[in-house]
Parts: structure tokens; C-alpha cells; sequence
């Protein structure tokens, strides 16, 4: 009798340090040291509170992305859980692809962003950007591809250096703190559609859940491990931001801040005039390839994902038997960041998908309510009650048609270009679901 050759799996290496790492990462990207200057314009010197109202409102999702994952901790992330909850493979096809759309869109924009400094840092005539961004990407996902304990390793080398920016700016601002009335806003008055816009601003910042929930099948005790992680990872990064806030218009007034091309290194300027220049440059390279690296992470995850699910061609979901990653789905993913990278400017692309991430929140929040109330699904590790997901569900739809009625007309435009093409490709290629298997 032949002997079974068991097919290789993703391997179970993440434990709760790594995976707060991997989560705070996701939330202190390079987005952070412009938004405190665009928040500060919304919200004066009580933009501190703008990112508290925010973080209040991004946990009600945050903690539903933790109960699904101590739920089912598997890789495909939002779409596993659409597909669990609802069963329509079109519904869960739609979901995986635009998710998989913003990760993909954002991996080829830091590309760009990455050359851009890297040739502030460094002076290399003669060498085009476009070659410094395939560079970076070969690099990247030779790292995904090497193994999830070498992307662990890098994002944690790369979460350290952001952290670390954020916490200089806080310690050489302290001795400004007091300096400036804190609740000071644009109109003299805190009012409570005011804070809300803030907060729509600063929403954007905590958003790491998918990144999270799509190595769950690689985490060690994933009931207790992304519960931990997820939560954790935004009361640390809500300190950071609160802190780096309420230092930035302590030391530069909130209307000059405002205006300032790059708030905190006029925050740096001022406060540690010793400080050279180049600094914050060197942060932002760390800052936007740990972005690069988590997206490209969830997005080759997600592709996994969905082709064990029926939903893409099966090769995508082999897994290679030495660094057991999925190979095929790196390599497939490889050739359209590529593609979008030579597209040119993709902001607009890059825009429209973050719409596409709040439909999927709210999806997700709705999904879970559903699972809750169905008889015969399990519980995890860490259960939340029926409000928490139904309130994620109402924030997320609230961000979205705030975003669509008072944002430029062009996001909204293309993100429902993007839905329709995604649902064109699904009529096209029919996939086929799995049926679910209980656990």
C-alpha cells in the first residue's frame, strides 16, 4: 500500500508579541506623520480628542475582527468570514476581490513613495525611480515568499523604528505640554459634529483588522492570540497618537501645523532643532515598507484563501513544502503590483479602495451578528455582545456615505467602477464555491 503524502499547510509560527507588532504596524503607517497636520486644521488643538472619539469608534469593528478571528482563525480574512456567515459565493467573491484590490493598489503606491525617499536619502543620478520601486518589490516579496517568520521579523524591525519616531517627537515636545490650551478649536467651541468630523479623518489610522484576521491559520492559540493582539495593538497605538497630538500643537500652533508640509518634522524642527534633516526620511522609508510588506502579506493570504474556498483557480492555494508559504500566490501577485506600478499615479485607485475597505467592515460586522444566532456555530475565545457588531455595522456605513456625500466625487466614481468590474470577472469566470464544513 502506498504511503498518503500529506499536502504541505501554512505553518503555525506567530505568537502574541509578533502578532502586536504585526497589528500595531499595520495602524502606524507613514500616513500618521501627515494626518496629526490635517486633523490639526479640522480640529484645532483638540485634535487629541478627535483621535480618541476615533479610536472609541474603529474598536466596535476592531473588536468584532477579534471575535471572528478566536472564531475562525483561517486564512481568506474577511471573505472566509462573508462566506461563513452568508454562503454566496458572488457576496464573498466581491468582498476577497476588494480587499485584495486596496492591498494591492496601496503595496504599489509605497513602491513609488519608497523610491521617492530613498533618493531624498541618498543622491543616485542616473538611476530612475521606477527601477528603485521593482527593486523594492523583488525585495518584498522575496521576504513573504522566504517565510512568515522572516516578514514577522521585518515588520517588528520596521514597527520599532516607526514607534520610535513617534515617541522621539512626544519626548522632545514634553517640555512644550501645558503650552497651549488643549481644547481650542477652529470654531471656539468643542462641538459634537465637529469632534465626529475629526474623527472621520483620524478613523483611517486604526484600520489594521484585515491585515490581522488573514494570518489567524498562522498564529500560535489563535483564541486567545488575535483577541490580544488586535486589542492591544490600538489602545498602544491610540496612546501614540493622542500623545504625538497634544505635543504638535504644544510646540507649532495648530493653524501653522496645519499648513505645514510635514507636520511633525516642524514639530522635530522646533522642538529639536539638532535633529538633521534627514531623519524623518529614513523613518518614512521604514514606515511605508512595513505598509508594503502587510498588505502584500494579507493580499497573498487572501488569495489563498479564496482558492481554498472554490472561489479562484486551486494552484493559488498551494503551499510550498519547504518555507510554507503559498508560492503561487506571491508569484501571481508579484506580476500585478508590478503592472499597477507601472500604471504611474494610482492615488485616485489607491482612494477609492479605502471606500471599498468600510462596505467590507461593515459586511464583516453583519457576518458576525449572523454567526452568532446560528445555530450549531461553535464559540471562540473571546466572544463580544450582539451591539458591538451591529454598532461597527452602522459607523462603518455612516464613514462610508459621509465619505461619498462630502469627499471629492471621483473616489466614489471609481470605487463603483471597481465594484462593477469585480462583479463583471465573477460572471465571467464562475467560480464555484466549497460547501462549508463545520469545525
Amino acid at each position: 500500500m502506498s504511503a498518503i503524502v500529506q499536502e504541505p499547510t501554512l505553518r503555525r509560527s506567530i505568537g502574541p508579541i509578533q502578532l502586536f507588532a504585526y497589528t500595531l504596524g499595520g495602524m502606524l503607517g507613514a500616513g500618521i506623520y501627515g494626518l496629526v497636520g490635517r486633523a490639526a486644521g479640522e480640529l484645532g488643538s483638540a485634535v487629541w480628542l478627535g483621535f480618541l472619539v476615533a479610536m472609541v469608534a474603529a474598536l466596535l469593528t476592531g473588536l468584532s475582527y477579534a471575535s471572528l478571528g478566536s472564531r475562525y482563525p483561517r486564512a481568506g480574512g474577511a471573505a472566509y468570514v462573508t462566506h461563513r456567515g452568508f454562503g454566496r459565493p458572488l457576496l464573498t467573491w466581491t468582498v476577497g476581490l476588494a480587499v485584495m484590490a486596496s492591498g494591492l493598489t496601496s503595496v504599489a503606491t509605497q513602491s513609488r513613495v519608497v523610491a521617492e525617499n530613498l533618493l531624498r536619502l541618498i543622491d543616485m543620478p542616473g538611476v530612475p525611480p521606477v527601477l528603485l520601486s521593482l527593486g523594492f518589490l523583488v525585495f518584498i516579496a522575496g521576504v513573504v515568499l522566504r517565510g512568515i517568520r522572516e516578514s514577522m521579523w521585518m515588520n517588528m524591525l520596521c514597527t520599532t523604528v516607526e514607534a520610535t519616531g513617534l515617541v522621539l517627537v512626544i519626548a522632545v515636545g514634553l517640555p512644550w505640554l501645558g503650552g497651549a490650551n488643549l481644547l481650542e478649536t477652529p470654531t471656539g467651541t468643542i462641538e459634537a459634529t465637529l469632534i465626529l468630523q475629526g474623527a472621520i479623518l483620524t478613523f483611517f489610522a486604526f484600520i489594521g483588522f484585515e491585515d490581522t484576521l488573514n494570518v489567524a491559520e498562522e498564529c500560535h492559540e489563535p483564541r486567545s492570540t488575535i483577541p490580544v493582539g488586535i486589542v492591544s495593538a490600538m489602545v498602544v497605538a491610540a496612546v501614540l497618537y493622542m500623545l504625538v497630538a497634544a505635543v504638535a500643537v504644544s510646540v507649532v500652533p495648530w493653524r501653522e501645523l496645519a499648513v505645514a508640509p510635514g507636520p511633525l518634522a516642524e514639530v522635530m524642527a522646533r522642538a529639536a532643532p539638532w535633529m538633521p534633516n534627514w531623519a524623518f526620511v529614513f523613518i518614512t522609508v521604514f514606515a511605508v515598507a512595513n505598509t508594503a510588506l502587510l498588505n502584500y502579506v494579507t493580499a497573498s493570504r487572501l488569495t489563498y484563501g479564496m482558492a481554498r474556498q472554490g472561489l479562484l483557480p486551486a494552484a493559488l492555494g498551494r503551499v510550498h513544502p519547504r518555507t510554507h508559504t503559498p508560492h503561487v500566490a506571491v508569484g501571481v501577485l508579484f506580476l500585478l503590483v508590478v503592472a499597477l506600478m507601472l500604471a504611474g499615479n494610482i492615488s485616485q485607485l489607491a482612494s477609492a479602495t479605502v471606500l471599498l475597505l468600510l462596505a467590507v467592515f461593515a459586511c464583516v460586522n453583519v457576518a458576525l451578528l449572523v454567526l452568532q444566532r446560528r445555530p450549531g456555530e461553535k464559540p471562540g475565545g473571546f466572544e463580544v455582545p450582539a451591539f458591538v457588531p451591529a454598532l461597527g455595522a452602522l459607523v462603518c456605513l455612516a464613514l462610508l456615505l459621509n465619505r461619498v456625500a462630502t469627499g471629492d466625487w471621483r473616489a466614489p466614481a471609481i470605487a463603483g467602477v471597481v465594484l462593477v468590474a469585480i462583479v463583471a470577472l465573477f460572471l465571467v469566470v464562475r467560480p464555484r464555491g466549497v460547501p462549508l464544513v463545520q469545525d
